[in-house]
Parts: structure tokens; sequence; C-alpha cells
């Protein structure tokens, strides 16, 4: 296989893993289970396809090969539980059997929203939700997850297989949540999906600004979720926001990897498919759907994407789009960047009396981007020892490398 067809086959594998695994959990209804033999099924295919070449229902292979390893570990504890109690599990007997080859159809019910509500059951913790989506959504490896949050590859590990006991302690069933919860947990699903974007592309720590598989993942997964949900103006918007953000990506970091600010970025590197398609997805959310806070970020960023250079954003119209957006959801980074609209519209001193009321919220009261806000706005207002000594308070607070070195750079630069 050359490069193109490597990356074609694995992202049909992981195209397909949610697929299967959906399959699989509905027939026999162990979500750990299920999953380790959905991981296994992929493992073959990886070693066999390349070799023999594609088969005819990629998926039917997949959910057959997966349905076989369950059955033959269902029936492995079936002895095993007959040998030490003398009594049988109660499984039905129909459950230990695979279904024949092609049972499995391609074109049978996709489940994927159904098991992204199950990886992202409250019962789990955020950190849980985020890891077992990747892995049983996504499709990455456990590695590969661990190599994206900078943990150990054993600490992962020990993570998912804790995600998923609790989901089989809990007795989560495989089902969409009845009608009255189904609007809460789509917001849990899109905040994790948020959220592994934002991780994406700006890491939390480490030597690098973006983790471009996760950026990746997270559009992959949004886009399911709108296939599956066409009508949603939040699915809409949120998946809006992360083309129109991850539109910018290519002109965000110069050659050594620094950190580039959005005032500062060469706009013809930007993505204008990206940005097209993002335009079209937030317009017609705004004009169709109720309006949500994803749609109004997305309007936000599409507004900072259509305008020529820095100097011709539509500052007011930003400024009052925020102003929507803040009355609607309590966040105090929408508060921080409703600062730095206020600064841009009505001059720094105005926004720098925003940041010294938001500097009480205990939730942002020690994050580096007040600061880091603080000081741009101190240095657009002249105080140049003001700003260097935000800038550096900044760059000790943060955890990101590349985020660091520009810090510094721009409090040495006003020394």
């Amino acid at each position: 296989m050359n490069g193109v067809e490597t990356r074609a086959f694995e992202e049909l594998l992981r195209e397909l893993a949610p697929q299967v695994l959906s399959a699989v959990v509905r027939r026999y209804g162990q979500f750990d289970l299920c999953e380790d033999a959905v991981q296994e099924a992929l493992l073959d295919a990886a070693v066999q396809w390349p070799a023999e070449g594609l088969p005819g229902n990629p998926r039917a292979w997949l959910t057959t090969v997966a349905a076989r390893r369950v059955v033959d570990q269902m029936r492995s504890e079936h002895a095993r539980r007959r040998r030490e109690e003398s009594v049988a599990v109660s499984v039905p007997a129909d459950e230990f059997t695979a279904p024949a080859p092609g049972e499995e159809r391609a074109g049978d019910q996709d489940d994927t929203l159904t098991l992204l509500f199950l990886c992202c059951h409250p019962s789990l913790s955020q950190a849980s939700q985020l890891a077992l989506t990747l892995r049983a959504v996504g499709g990455l490896t456990t590695a590969q997850i661990a190599g994206a949050f900078l943990v150990p590859e054993a600490t992962m590990a020990q993570r998912i297989s804790r995600a998923k006991q609790r989901v089989r302690s809990a007795g989560v069933p495989f089902r969409m949540p009845p009608e009255g919860e189904r609007e809460e947990r789509l917001r849990v699903v899109l905040h994790v999906l948020y959220l592994i974007f934002n991780e994406g592309y700006t890491a939390t720590s480490g030597p690098d600004l973006h983790q471009p598989e996760l950026t990746g993942e997270a559009i992959r997964l949004a886009r399911a979720v709108r296939r599956l949900l066409p009508h949603d103006g939040e699915v809409a918007g949120l998946l809006a926001l992360m083309l129109l953000t991850e539109a910018r990506r290519p002109a965000r970091t110069g050659a050594d990897g620094g950190l580039i600010p959005l005032a500062e970025q060469d706009r013809s590197l930007w993505d204008r498919a990206l940005v097209e398609e993002g335009v079209e997805l937030v317009s017609n959310a705004l004009s169709t759907a109720a309006l949500g806070p994803y749609q109004l970020q997305a309007a936000i960023a599409a507004v900072h994407d259509e305008a020529p250079t820095a100097g011709e954003t539509d500052w007011p119209q930003i400024l009052a789009l925020y102003g929507v957006l803040s009355g609607i959801e309590d966040n105090p980074v929408v508060d921080l960047n409703q600062a730095v609209a206020v600064a841009m519209v009505h001059g720094p001193r105005a926004g720098l009396d925003r940041l010294e009321r938001l500097a009480a919220d205990e939730r942002m009261a020690r994050h580096h981007r007040l600061s880091a806000v603080r000081a741009h706005l101190l240095e657009m207002e002249g105080d140049a020892a003001g700003a260097a000594a935000a800038y550096r308070e900044a760059a000790r607070r943060t955890t990101s490398e590349p985020e660091r070195r520009y810090l510094e750079s721009r409090a040495s630069r006003l020394s």
C-alpha cells in the first residue's frame, strides 16, 4: 500500500468502528466485552486486508469477526461459571450465536449517536467521557489518545478500562435516552466534542500548539452527528464553529512552530473551503433553528473569517453577538472575549474595566488567558511596563510551551 491507500484504509476503519461496535453492543449488550472484541477485529483487519484485499462488505466482515470474539468470550465465561458455581449464567442461548457471514448488512441502522450518548453518560467523569468517545466512537488507539493528552499509555488504558467498567456497573442500557433527557444529554455530547476540538486546536500542555489528530476527529464526529440530526441548529453551529476555527490553523504557527495571533496571520493561508462551508452552515442554522450558544460562537468566528484584513473586522457586530451570547450562557471565557470586543469598539480602558469585574470570578481569576488579555489591552493603552508584567504573569501560568514562548517574547519586546 502507498501512503494515500494507507490513509484511505485507516479512514475506512475509523468510520466503520462505531457502526460495528453499535451493532455488536445492540446484539449482546455488554459494552466492555464488545468494545474489546471490536478492537481485536480492527487489528485483524489491519493485518489481513492489506494483504488479501478489502472484503465485499467490510462492515459485515468486521461485525462477524467481532461477534465471534464476543461469543467465544461469553462461552468461556459461561463454562467457567458452570465449573465454579455449577449454575447456568442467565444469558439466553441465542446470545451465544454469532451472525452468519453477511447477516449484518451495510444498510443496517447506524447507532453511532446512541453510542455517543453512551460514551458521554453522566455517570462518567469528563476525562472518561473524552477518552471513551475517542476510543469507541473515534476509533483511536489507546496509544494515540495517550499521546494526544500527553499521559503514559498505561495511564490512559486504566482510564478507559475504568470507564468501561463504570458503564457496565451502572447498568447503562444501549438505547437513546428518554425524550425528556435527550436534549440535555445531547448538550453533553456536543460539549465533549467541543472539548476534544479545543484540546486539539490549543493543546493545554506540551511542545506543540496543535494536535491535528484531535481536531480532525472532533470534526469527523461532528459531521457524523450532523448527518444523524440534520435539522438541529446547535449541531450545525458546533460543526460550523469547528470548521471556521480549523480554517485558520495553517496560518496560526510560523516555521518554528511559534504562535501567530489572529491579527497578525497571513489570511491567504486560511482554508477558504472550510470558511465557506462553515459560513453556509451557520447562516442556515441561524435562519431556521432556535438560537443557541454554538451558533452564536460560529457567527462570531464567521465575522472574523470573512474580514479581508484584521483592520476590517466588524467589531461592533462581534460585540453585539457577544452581548446576545452572554445573555444565554454564564461562561467566563465568553465574558473574557467580550471584554476584548468592548476594547476594540470603545477603547482599551473600557475593556480593562470589564476585566476587573471578571477577575473576581474564581473560574477565571488565575487563568493565564485573563493575564494575557490584560497584557494585550495594557499594550493597546500604551502602558508598556504594565503590559510586560502581565505577559510574564500569563507565561508563568500557561502549561503550553508555544504559548509560553509567545508570551515571553511579547514581554521581552516591551521591556
